[in-house]
This record gives C-alpha cells, sequence and structure tokens, in this order.
C-alpha cells in the first residue's frame, strides 16, 4: 500500500531547498500554481498568517522552517543570538492560535536548542530537525492512510460514498494528507465509489483545493454547496464523513475548520459515520475539553468581499474559522499511532503514551 500511494502522489505543496522555503501559494489555486519563495522568518510568519500555506501539519512545518531561517539571521547578526531568536519563535507562534502543531514543532525545535552539544553547529543541528520534522509527517500519513482504510474494510468494505469538508490533503501536510489520505488508499483499494466536497466557505478550501486535489488523483469528486450536506446525507447513500483537525483536546473533542460541527451533528441524525484524521501532534493533553480551545476568527471582509469588491449587505458580521466537534459525535479518531474508536478521555491518554507504530 506505502508504495502504491507513493506512486499515486501528484500534489506536493511544501519544499526546501537551497536554504529556503518554497511554498505553493494555496490562496492562488487552482486558477495560479506559483511558488513562493521566503528566505527568511517574516516571510514565513506572513505565509502562515495570510494563508498562502494552511493546514494544521503544513503550518508546523513551515514554522520549522521558519526557526531555521530565523537562526542563520540571528547567527550572522552576531552574539546573544538564543535571546533574539526568541523573538522569532513568538512571531511564528502569533501567526495562527487554533493549530496544536505550530506550538507543537515550535517546543521541540526549542528542546533541539537545549540538547546541543559542545561544538554542535546550531544551524546544522536545526535543520536537519526541521527535515525530520517534515519526513515524519509524510511517513505519518502513510500510516494513517493504512488505519483509515482498515477501519472502513471493518466496518463496510465495500465500494461506498464519502463527504469531506476543509481541505486535509497533500496541500495541508507534508505528505499525502490525513483525511484525503484516506480517501486516496481507500480509492487505490476500489473502495470508493464517489466523494462528495463541500465548498468550504469563506476561504473555497473545498472548491479550490480538495476538489483540484482529488480530481488530480482521478478520484471521483462532486462539488457541494455545504449547505446541501444533510441533503446529500440524506438522499445519495453517504456512508462516511471524513475530515481532518487542527487540534485535540484531551477529552477526545476536536477543533476543525467551521462547518465541521453541524456536519457531525448531521452525521449523527442520519447514521453516518464519522472519521477524524489527524497526527498525534494534534493532541494537546493540556486542554481538558473543547472549551479551552481557542477557537481563530479572521476579518469579516473575508464574507463580506470578493477580490476587494463588496458581495454582501454592509451589516456586522461574525467570521470564525474553526468551531469544536464534540467527542460523543465522532465514531473514530485516526492517527499515526492507531485507530481510537469511540474517543474519551482515558483513550486519548493511552494513544498519547503509545510509540509510534512505524
Amino acid at each position: 500500500m506505502r508504495e502504491r500511494l507513493l506512486a499515486a502522489e501528484q500534489v506536493i505543496g511544501i519544499r526546501w531547498r537551497d536554504g529556503a522555503l518554497h511554498l505553493l501559494d494555496q490562496r492562488l489555486l487552482p486558477g495560479v500554481e506559483h511558488w513562493l519563495i521566503c528566505s527568511d522568518v517574516a516571510a514565513v510568519a506572513a505565509a502562515i498568517r495570510d494563508m498562502a500555506v494552511r493546514g494544521a501539519p503544513a503550518i508546523g512545518i513551515s514554522a520549522a522552517y521558519g526557526v531555521v531561517l530565523a537562526l542563520r539571521e540571528r547567527l550572522a547578526e552576531g552574539d546573544d543570538w538564543e535571546r533574539a531568536l526568541e523573538q522569532d519563535f513568538e512571531l511564528l507562534g502569533e501567526a495562527r492560535s487554533t493549530a496544536a502543531n505550530l506550538f507543537w514543532v515550535l517546543q521541540r525545535m526549542r528542546e533541539r536548542l537545549l540538547r546541543l552539544r559542545a561544538q554542535e553547529d546550531p544551524l546544522v543541528a536545526l535543520e536537519a530537525e526541521a527535515v525530520a520534522i517534515h519526513q515524519s509527517d509524510r511517513e505519518a500519513n502513510l500510516t494513517m492512510a493504512q488505519f483509515g482504510v482498515e477501519l472502513i474494510r471493518r466496518h463496510q468494505g465495500s465500494e461506498q460514498t464519502f463527504i469531506t469538508h476543509g481541505n486535509a490533503g497533500a496541500l495541508a501536510s507534508g505528505g499525502i494528507g490525513t483525511a484525503l489520505g484516506v480517501l486516496r488508499a481507500a480509492h487505490l483499494e476500489g473502495m470508493v465509489e464517489r466523494v462528495y466536497a463541500g465548498e468550504t466557505r469563506p476561504w473555497l478550501h473545498g472548491s479550490r483545493l480538495t476538489a483540484w486535489e482529488l480530481a488530480r488523483e482521478g478520484i471521483a469528486v462532486t462539488l457541494n454547496a455545504d449547505s446541501a450536506a444533510a441533503h446529500l446525507m440524506k438522499t445519495k447513500g453517504i456512508t462516511w464523513v471524513v475530515v481532518g483537525a487542527d487540534c485535540i483536546a484531551a477529552n477526545g473533542d476536536v477543533a476543525s475548520k467551521i462547518g465541521t460541527y453541524q456536519l457531525a451533528v448531521c452525521a449523527m441524525h442520519h447514521g453516518v459515520r464519522l472519521m477524524v484524521v489527524a497526527s498525534s501532534s494534534c493532541i494537546d493533553l493540556n486542554l481538558a475539553s473543547g472549551e479551552d480551545i481557542p477557537l481563530e476568527e479572521r476579518p469579516v471582509n473575508e464574507l463580506l468581499e470578493l477580490a476587494g469588491a463588496p458581495v454582501a449587505a454592509q451589516v456586522e458580521a461574525i467570521n470564525p474559522v474553526f468551531d469544536v466537534t464534540p467527542a460523543d459525535l465522532i465514531d473514530a479518531i485516526v492517527t499515526e499511532r492507531g485507530i481510537i474508536e469511540r474517543p474519551d478521555t482515558a483513550k486519548i491518554a493511552q494513544m498519547v503514551c503509545r510509540k509510534r507504530l512505524h
């Protein structure tokens, strides 16, 4: 399965090349495939903040390379580079507030600095750590894809119809994706009749990114308005909702792209199973429940305008980016460490303590 998935890979969104971070600008897809070249930490932070790169794993990987770029700048400036570097950690941490991977990666990079040995080149050490984080996410994607297919086969092995939301694919990760990685693997196993992709307002991550990714790999995909999801569950024989996550609390509550919660409620009513696919780095045991997850809101002009032109009445608006799906609405959380069915606090804790299975 692993080799077949790698052979079918069509989309790559992050490259570390010649000492710079190259990012496929997701704001311009699918019309234009343009690579941003980030040569300093400020450019990386801006790319994260301005949504040129998004998706919790991809944000974390980008931040890791951002730390490398920051260190290179600080070393060139001279003495007391460690104190100055802390400002760059803060800059990256403030770029997005909900993605748990971002803070996990920044902490891992800090810890690598603390482990520097005498005479060890800090720049070489941190670049190797960032590359390892990137490669680890790629491997985790492959493992999660295999676990997800096993779960689908266990409950209903024949060709099925899926619905997804947001973009949890190659563009949002360092590999084949989390939710879309599972769908790619299921497709290779002949288990996908069709995938419905919600458009995911207001950034249209479903219509611009997910539909584009699936179509490039020859997977049957149908785009739908977000508000059509319940109707599709009622009329199209959908058996699984498969989504990613940006943060998972200690009790199994999941923060994901806005609209996931209402999709979960509809799934429960229609007897459709809900699978959340996310790396274990999304789990934050310091957050007791979803109530403790910081939920980002973005500027309301993203709702009120399109390419700078007004598309709505000039009224008060609200633009939350994420919502929280309670654990009791989730059938399974799939990570690279295994599958948690009917997640709760005890099962999440056990998962975090478990070693990686690859």
